[in-house]
């Protein structure tokens, strides 16, 4: 059992001020931390940082106090970042689900500008509330592990401009979170992004990484456009290619229209994730999980490290 003691509970009433510790709090599903400026209906309610990872980077003479990093909860005795998202804290009757590691520094804090590094972004992790309760300094915080045979997690990415500007309606990403859900998935995020390779990169990585998603699913930005750059973009950010998922749509949805040998979607895999490109229209998207879905489970297992013997006799 993995189990660590809370050493400060950090708040801040209001985004852009340092988080300060107020010794006690109180925490809501679908909300947070009462009182914390960063709480909502989102996955990144309550962050959580090692407090023996704040003191090796305070003995390299940093010397910050705790919720400078903008932290909510500093636990003595946990090593965050080793832990799988879709891990359990508990504490008292308290119950938080981890939701991703990390996150992305846009802007350069003020301890980056004094020290040169800053280890929020790479220690840090982030949670929601499951189940109502009071954390406070002192309290005992328990880890539980994911069960292997959870859900398979799953994210869906629209590539548009017009989307992205809302000026219209994007039909293939629900189109796509209805299928993955049917199937048994929990689509964590749905986003809309425009036909920009580096914003591609970015979101990919971040599911990836961050949020580890079991499946990553593309829509659009796969045709002969000068716009679409989805395979670029989805092939810069790749450990490994898995080019059978990609060749099977193209192969069966030319039974369907010739036209499907223009699509030049890929797929392959990113540490545990993999990433598939689907075509744009809502039509093509349905035909196309409907094509893999039930093979991919099995690929995805394997990543999980839960797959049972597959060999053919």
């Amino acid at each position: 059992m993995i189990t660590g003691i809370v050493k400060a509970v950090c708040i801040s009433e209001k985004k852009g001020t340092e988080k300060h510790n107020v010794n006690s709090v109180h925490l809501k599903p679908h909300h947070g931390i009462v009182g914390d400026a960063h709480a909502g209906d989102w996955h990144r309610q309550v962050s959580l940082l090692s407090y023996d990872k704040v003191k090796e980077f305070n003995e390299k003479g940093a010397d910050v106090d705790h919720g400078a990093f903008g932290e909510n909860l500093v636990v003595e005795g946990i090593d965050f970042k080793s832990l799988p998202v879709g891990s359990y804290f508990l504490a008292g009757t308290a119950k938080l689900k981890m939701t991703q590691i990390g996150k992305e520094c846009h802007s350069h804090c003020a301890i980056f500008k004094r020290m040169g590094e800053c280890i929020m972004p790479h220690e840090g992790v982030f949670a929601q509330v499951e189940q109502e309760g009071d954390i406070s300094v002192g309290d005992e915080l328990t880890v539980v592990l994911p069960e292997p045979d959870r859900p398979f997690t799953a994210a869906v990415v629209t590539l548009s401009d017009k989307g992205a500007k809302g000026e219209r309606v994007d039909e293939s990403g629900p189109a796509a979170k209805e299928m993955l859900e049917g199937a048994g998935y929990e689509v964590v995020e749905c986003l809309i992004l425009p036909d920009e390779p580096a914003a591609l990169k970015t979101q990919l990585k971040r599911l990836a990484d961050g949020r580890q998603v079991d499946l990553v699913v593309t829509s659009g930005g796969t045709g002969f456009s000068m716009r679409d750059q989805t395979p670029e973009a989805t092939m810069a950010v790749a450990d490994r290619n898995a080019p059978g998922i990609a060749e099977y749509i193209r192969y069966r949805s030319m039974e369907k229209t010739s036209r499907a040998m223009l699509s030049r979607g890929v797929s392959v895999i990113r540490g545990k994730t993999l990433i598939v490109n689907l075509p744009g229209s809502p039509k093509a998207v349905r035909e196309s999980l409907e094509f893999i879905l039930e093979p991919v489970e099995h690929g995805l297992e394997i990543l999980r490290g839960t797959a049972l013997e597959c060999g053919r006799k």
